[in-house]
């Protein structure tokens, strides 16, 4: 015959003391080394929980005690248990009652009258089992609540059928301005410009109909004042509470793309300078340069003193070309002026 290898702690609150030998005869037929502590009321019970903190693997719980009984019994054992498992051992058959303790808590509901070693230590082995699983969903519950509720980034969930949110982070209130209250009895509808509501319902119907869908994307939002921000959002679809939700992160990019836009709407006055500097500003100097070298031409120069007329309207080519230049230049100095680099904070 097979035994468990390990020994198991457990308490056992029985204040019948034949039932009490049969479980413990029962336990050490499959257990090797099982140890029992023994509870035959509830004052003991509450004594031995508040004096200490034990740490049973299971406890088997008699439904009928001196001073306690009944469902007002396995709530005062469920509350001091807390994560150990708690195995209901009774000699009457209530169906109603066995299925409400089930959806109180309680790993197992067995009838004395149909116990077993077998089927005692199977009932503790995968209740010690089932809990260790159900504290392990628990806790990965309470790290996904934290990733969620102590993300700096705004992140809420949203029914995929009514668009109605169902959880929202302190970031997304903070930054949105709205009230948790508030944001729960809205849809993410509304805080969509009203312009692009039905595009959005659109896109919702068709990026999740699957089961698993990763969407990303920027888009326009309202926060509560009325200002509107760009915001970069990354989504998928989950369970929540039983229902198909959408679980959304959404990033504030306002400032870096309008920084974005500063810098390609600097970039263009850059580009417009450099057209000026290669294109308008070569004419004028083009014309001061030919007027120079025909002053500095012998031939040239010997015409230009013999005619007064032809020499006044060299200069004033050259007085009017090197005013274009100035202009230009002063145009081109403006522009840069006005050209401010700022860093992005």
């Amino acid at each position: 015959m097979t035994k468990e290898k390990h020994s198991l702690d457990l308490l056992v609150i029985e204040d019948n003391q034949g039932d009490l030998l049969l479980i413990e005869d029962l336990l050490h037929e499959k257990i090797r080394f099982p140890t029992i502590k023994e509870a035959t009321c509830f004052k003991d019970v509450k004594r031995l929980f508040e004096e200490s903190e034990p740490d049973f693997d299971a406890i088997l719980l008699d439904l009928t005690l001196p001073d306690n009984s009944g469902e007002a019994l396995l709530r005062d054992v469920m509350a001091l248990a807390k994560s150990t498992p708690v195995i209901i051992l009774t000699g009457y058959s209530d169906i109603d009652f066995g299925i409400k303790s089930l959806s109180m808590g309680i790993s197992d509901y067995l009838l004395k009258e149909e116990l077993s070693a077998t089927s005692l230590y199977k009932s503790i082995i995968y209740s010690i089992e089932r809990k260790e699983i159900y504290n392990n969903l628990r806790e990965s519950e309470k790290r996904y609540k934290d990733l969620f509720h102590l993300s700096p980034e705004p992140m809420w969930l949203y029914d995929i059928e009514t668009l109605e949110f169902l959880d929202i982070n302190d970031a997304a209130i903070k930054h949105y301005g709205f009230s948790r209250e508030e944001f729960l009895s809205m849809s993410v509808l509304e805080i969509e410009p009203p312009e692009q509501r039905k595009l959005f319902e659109q896109n919702h119907r068709s990026k999740n109909g699957g089961e698993h869908s990763i969407s990303k994307g920027t888009t326009i939002h309202i926060k509560k004042n009325g200002e509107t921000i760009k915001v970069d959002l990354q989504s998928n679809i989950l369970q929540f509470k039983g229902k198909k939700a959408v679980i959304v992160l959404a990033k504030d990019v306002t400032d870096r793309l309008n920084y974005i836009s500063e810098i390609e709407e600097k970039n263009m006055r850059l580009q417009e300078i450099a057209w000026i500097q290669s294109h308008v500003v070569r004419a004028p100097l083009a014309r001061l340069m030919g007027l120079v070298y025909a002053v500095n031409d012998p031939a040239t120069s010997k015409v230009l003193v013999s005619e007064d007329e032809e020499q006044q309207k060299f200069y004033n080519l050259i007085l009017k070309s090197a005013h274009e230049l100035d202009g230009i230049i002063r145009n081109i100095a403006d522009k840069a002026d006005k050209i401010k680099f700022t860093n992005m904070e």
